[in-house]
């Protein structure tokens, strides 16, 4: 599978993928990542806001994934008004920061928006 996501914005708004258990939804989201990866899937952006943006700071299970998608060139936007509610803008590991507006844009811009 090869197809293009360049037009595609994935929005992440939990700690995970869907909801339920912390655990399941954990492993969802790592399974998706993998296979995004695995595929040579690459959306244009992602967008982070709310818990979302926990998984992209020190301590996160999924910063790995996060990482490789940020070095095949994969935006990762973080919400800056979240990281400074959760005390997280020192502990970001990647991603850029951006604020609502660089979110709204990445949304509107995108043929497809997907939230997870």
């Amino acid at each position: 599978m090869n197809r293009d996501l360049s037009d595609t914005a994935i929005i992440v708004t939990s700690e995970g993928m869907g909801s339920g258990p912390s655990e399941l939804r954990l492993r969802l989201l790592t399974n998706y990542l993998k296979l995004l990866l695995e595929n040579n899937l690459k959306p244009g952006v992602f967008c982070f806001y709310t818990d979302g943006v926990k998984l992209l700071a020190e301590g996160s299970p999924l910063l790995d994934l996060f990482q490789e998608l940020d070095k095949r060139g994969v935006r990762l936007i973080v919400c800056k008004t979240c990281l400074d509610y959760f005390g997280l803008t020192e502990k970001l590991r990647v991603g850029l920061i951006g604020g609502m507006g660089d979110i709204q844009a990445a949304q509107v811009l995108a043929a497809k928006v997907i939230s997870l």
